[in-house]
């Protein structure tokens, strides 16, 4: 096993993820059933109930081992994440209930590039985009990571128009508009794509719940399988937004 050498891009297969504690059951059969190990969550109290488990809000996975993780929540992850060797770093930025205070490590990275409200950025996440001349794509939507579903290091699908026109300026970026909603969000009206979401393998995109059930499906595949990745639906029911599936080890077959 090793780590990730760049978020959310694998190019091995994925033997380890974290992800939202509470994922039903069919999906965490899935994810076993493909020899992954599942690291779940913990509780933050600081969130509304619907992502109080989200991965995406609480952590940033930047690469080899390196994790940025909410100062309220430190504790229990260096708990959480010790055994596996991460190099655990405490953000600046506490979590707090209401926006913008709790978008904080919800930070879209991707090949040479991060999208972001870099205002409430923590500021151990902007040292590395820095550190590795990653370009920053400001935006005005905070919850970015939720919004957007990584597909390469040079390819998107959100459903939100602001970060759909600011990504358009970058010629080398292909993204896919979508529309908003049919997925569920537990108590929310709806979730998104970017939490429903997360790449298994150099050639696996994967969704929580049945993907043909997007009414937008049919595009989806079409720009997922134009890049050379075929998709995972794991399970049958309607796509839930977890807070994203971070990949963040690999083995090597």
């Amino acid at each position: 096993m090793k780590f990730l050498d760049k978020p959310f891009t694998p190019k091995e297969k994925v033997s380890h993820i974290i992800i939202d504690a509470r994922i039903p059951k069919n999906i965490e059969y899935e994810l076993k059933n493909r020899n992954i190990e599942i690291i779940k969550t913990c509780r933050c109290e600081e969130l509304y109930e619907a992502v109080r488990y989200h991965a995406d809000m609480q952590v940033c996975y930047l690469g080899k081992g390196d994790i940025v993780v909410a100062p309220n929540l430190y504790e229990q992850y260096e708990k959480i994440l010790s055994g596996y060797g991460f190099n655990i770093i405490k953000g600046n930025k506490y979590i707090k209930n209401k926006y913008p205070y709790n978008i904080s490590y919800n930070v879209v990275l991707f090949g040479e590039y991060a999208i972001h409200n870099f205002q409430y950025t923590d500021e151990n996440i902007i040292e590395y985009i820095n550190n590795n001349n990653i370009k920053k794509i400001n935006v005005k939507q905070g919850y970015c990571k939720c919004c957007v579903c990584i597909v390469d290091e040079n390819s998107i699908i959100t459903s939100d128009a602001g970060i759909y026109k600011a990504v358009l300026k970058y010629n080398e970026i292909d993204c896919l508009l979508i529309e908003t909603g049919s997925i569920d969000l537990f108590d929310m009206n709806y979730g998104f794509i970017g939490g429903v979401s997360g790449i298994l393998s150099c050639d696996e995109l994967a969704f929580l719940g049945d993907i043909k059930k997007h009414p937008d499906y049919n595009k989806i595949n079409e720009f997922v399988n134009k890049r050379g990745k075929s998709i995972i639906s794991l399970g049958m029911n309607k796509l839930i937004d977890l807070g994203s599936i971070i990949p963040v080890m690999t083995r090597k077959e």
